[in-house]
């Protein structure tokens, strides 16, 4: 397709057929889950499942890509799949309004190939990252404060946050980024990034975070992948 032109030569036609054919799940669509959301509607992911409960208000217009001062108010779902539409309508796009929470919203993405961490809590990316072990789905897991970011690729089996945080035992309901705040090149650097790691995951692609944690500050243009392994 005409459409997927530029993609050529990085990618192979048999790749992006692959791509075609993969379904990826986007839990939380602010900042982050709103670059990786596009990205991956651009590039061709056939199928998207993106999942947030909450409206957008006045306070996200400084960097999540979905906001608009005309939808202040509009569920991130919805605003997400009619944004989507607009950029490719080729591929498949579903908005779940739901949190992710133990007993609930895991049904709505659990065929999904990948699933990409884009929330706003230690405690929810826990659970997802447990959730994802159990059903044999890889993890790809961002998280932003200020000008600073991460990002992890999680298979299953693997320690994944619990080399990040510790483990899940108790953790603030949110973190620095309440002191920070979050800036909309960070939000966008990381999404880039989680993005290309979530289109190797779904082409068998070998280099990966997978078990590293890809650190950057780009107010001092500090980037570091630490190695656990």
């Amino acid at each position: 397709m005409e459409r997927y032109s530029r993609n050529r030569n990085t990618l192979t036609r048999e790749e992006q057929k692959r791509l075609s054919l993969s379904t990826a799940a986007v839990l939380g669509l602010g900042g982050l889950g709103g670059g990786v959301a596009e990205m991956l509607a651009r590039i061709g992911v056939g199928k998207l499942l993106l999942m947030d409960g909450d409206a957008f208000d006045v306070s996200n217009l400084n960097r999540q890509v979905f906001s608009t001062e005309e939808n202040l108010g509009t569920p991130k779902a919805r605003a997400a799949v009619e944004r989507i539409r607009a950029v490719n309508s080729s591929i498949h796009v579903t908005g779940i309004q739901a949190f992710l929470e133990p007993e609930r919203g895991w049904e709505k993405i659990r065929d999904a190939d990948l699933v990409v961490d884009c929330l706003d809590t230690i405690k929810a990316r826990f659970l997802l990252q447990s959730l994802a072990a159990e059903h044999n789905i890889p993890m790809v897991s961002g998280a932003i404060a200020g000008t600073a970011g991460q990002v992890m690729t999680i298979f299953p089996g693997d320690p994944g946050l619990n080399l990040v945080y510790g483990g899940q035992g108790e953790h603030p309901d949110h973190g620095v980024e309440l002191e920070r705040g979050n800036l909309s090149f960070c939000a966008l650097f990381i999404a880039s990034l989680q993005a290309s790691e979530a289109v190797k995951v779904l082409l068998g692609k070998k280099d990966l975070l997978r078990n590293k944690l890809f650190i950057a500050d780009l107010m001092i243009n500090s980037f570091e992948i630490v190695s656990f392994v």
